[in-house]
């Protein structure tokens, strides 16, 4: 009988080691995935720095908006 639980134990605690391991795993796996990612705006902002043609279209926004 004593010998039966320790063989449980044993094996209780091989399964909870697994267990343990693959829990690391997908949380690896999962971090890929939930990143913080930079604001989509940022890759934009500064994007028509220097720009004539956006320059233009600013402009006559403004009057079309003042008009």
């Amino acid at each position: 009988m004593l010998s039966q639980k320790i063989a449980d134990s044993q094996s209780l605690e091989a399964r909870v080691a697994t267990l343990e391991a693959e829990i690391v795993q997908m949380k690896q796996i999962l971090s890929a995935f939930t990143q913080k990612k930079s604001p989509w705006w940022l890759k934009v902002a500064g994007s028509f720095e220097n720009d004539t043609t956006f320059d233009e279209v600013t402009r006559l926004g403004q009057e079309w908006r003042k008009s």
